[in-house]
This record gives C-alpha cells, structure tokens and sequence, in this order.
C-alpha cells in the first residue's frame, strides 16, 4: 500500500497544481489585438470588449490593446502563429481573415488560430445618389441582367474582399450571369463615397453605419442591406431579403486565441465572453456602434468558419480570383 502511495503522490500533487493555475488564470496582463490601424472596425470591437469586461469586473488583469497592422490581417496572423500556444494573446478578426488566405496573400489561416467567440455583426449596404435612375435594387439587377458591365460598382474594400463579395453574391443570387463581368472599382483611399456623390459612381457597396450621416442628410438613398432580417435603428431601410433578394452577408466579427491555445484558457474565455454578451454593458456598447448581436460559442463558431470558408471559396473561384486559380 505505502509502495502504491509513492507513486500516487507525485501524481496527486501535479493534479493539484495544475488546478490551482487553472483557477488562477488569468494571471498576467493579456495582449488585446486588433490587426489594423486605430478607428477601424476592429480596432473599436476589441476596445469595446476590454472596456466592458473591465468595467463589469469579469476579467481583472489589464487588456492593453495593440495595434498591428499590415497585409489585411496577415501581419498580426504571422504574429500569432510565432506565438502558438500562448495563454495571454486575444485577436479580434472578421471575414478577411479567410479571404486573406483564399486569395493567396498569407498561407495561413483561421485554422491557424482557436475561434474562441463570434460576437457581433454589421452589414453591408448597397447606397446610390439621391438623383440617381436606380430606385430600387430591382432596377439594379435588370441592368445587370442586360450587361453585367453597365453599372459601376464601387468599394473601399480591395476586389475579392468584403464590398466586392457582398455584391457579388447579392448579384449572382438575384439571376445576374457572368459575375466577372461586374464592374467593381477599389477607392482603398477612403474616396468611395465622394466618388458616388460626385456622379463618378453609380452604387456604392459598403458598411452600412457608413452611410447613416449621409442617408440622413438626404445625399443619398441605400437600396437594401444584407441583413437576414430587419435591425433596430435601420426602420426605413429594406434587407436584401426584403428587396426580394433571398441571401445575406454578414461583416461578422469574433475573438480568437492563438493555435494550440491551452485548453483550460479556451476554456476561461468561452465562458467569460458568453457572460459578457449577456451585460448590460455589452448591450449599451452594440447599441452605441449600431452592431447587431451574433453571439456564437467556439464550437458553433468553428464550424459557421468552416461554411463561410466554403461560400467564400466558391465565389472567389468564379471570379477567378481563387489562389489555387
């Protein structure tokens, strides 16, 4: 018996102490990503839940956030792959995180990461001139149908990428034929929506709190947003749905941990960001930036990730704009 004892202490203590720095986590200051310049979407996302998780004293180490920019994601990507298995970095990251990957400009992925929340989602909108011949999406898609050419579409996103893509499946799901043949311009300059006001640009696919100044002012009228269904404070405005356009695009934002993030922080951070999307706090922060709730635990995260992958992939491969391609 005291032969067995001598081999089961040894054993016991490391259980022991392996709990105990389970309990005690976090214990250090966490490094907060966002992988693009300051006043971005991602930028504000994860300050947004830094400041509710501190303030609502869920999580009591600091959360500094870091800016690192650079290659649409893939500089921060290229980070966090160096530091796998770290227990103290936290990125928040949106759809280019796979199209990044799809369109060849990094070999990494979100496989290469541990999809830890989704936590919210904007939308995309499709906005013309006040003035202008189009009324509504319908008088779009007949144009398209006619010449998939005849309409300049434009975005601040680079093509393959999210203003370019939403309107591509909003177009393809509508009956618009030869997807390739879309006329998308890349103002990544920021000039995309003087480029609409001044006539220089027939629609304008883009985020859509970043056309509420302008929709209000009357400069503009936004034809439908990618929505599965109506959002509060957008009364007034179709969803595609609505326009009679059966599909949706979400701009869905979430957190991720590195790869091979140690199983008792994923664990940590599940269940501290599933209390979190049920504050107070965190309502009064989506309702400030206007974000819609679409909360996902890691698991269903995951496998939503590997459908978008999918989807992504198969309309980059039509455009021809699929690395593999």
């Amino acid at each position: 018996m005291l032969k067995v004892a001598k081999y089961l202490l040894p054993a016991l203590v490391a259980g022991f102490a392996f709990s105990a720095s389970a309990a005690d986590y976090p214990s250090r200051p966490m490094e907060f990503i966002a992988p693009a310049g300051a006043g971005g979407g991602w930028d504000t996302t994860i300050r947004a839940v830094a400041k509710v998780l501190s303030d609502t004293g869920l999580v009591k180490v600091p959360m500094p956030v870091t800016n690192k920019p650079g290659g649409g994601g893939g500089v921060n990507l290229a980070y966090m792959t160096q530091k796998a298995k770290s227990d103290t970095i936290v990125s928040v990251y949106s759809p280019p995180l796979l199209l990044i990957n799809l369109s060849g400009t990094t070999p990494l992925s979100y496989k290469n990461t541990t999809p830890l929340a989704r936590l919210i989602s904007d939308y995309e909108a499709f906005a013309v001139k006040a003035d202008s011949p189009y009324k509504d999406l319908n008088d779009v898609i007949e144009a398209l149908k006619k010449d998939p050419g005849s309409v300049s579409i434009g975005g601040t996103s680079a093509a393959g990428s999210m203003d370019h893509l939403a309107f591509v499946q909003v177009a393809k799901a509508a009956g618009v034929n030869d997807i390739k043949k879309l006329n998308y311009i890349s103002y990544q300059d920021g000039s995309s929506l003087a480029q609409l006001l001044g006539g220089h640009l027939d629609i304008l696919s883009t985020g859509i709190t970043e056309l509420l100044g302008q929709l209000k002012s009357g400069d503009i009228r936004v034809l439908c947003y990618t929505a599965p269904k109506p959002v509060a404070g957008r009364e007034g405005i179709p969803t595609c749905r609505e326009a009679g356009v059966p599909v949706d695009f979400l701009n869905w934002r979430g957190l991720f941990g590195t790869e091979k993030m140690p199983e008792a922080a994923v664990k940590y951070w599940r269940d501290t960001l599933g209390k979190m999307v049920q504050t107070k706090e965190w309502a009064d922060a989506r309702a400030q930036y206007g974000w819609d709730d679409s909360y996902l635990d890691g698991p269903e995260f995951e496998k939503f990730l590997e459908q978008s992958n999918e989807e992504y992939k198969g309309m980059l491969s039509e455009l021809g704009m699929l690395a593999a391609q």
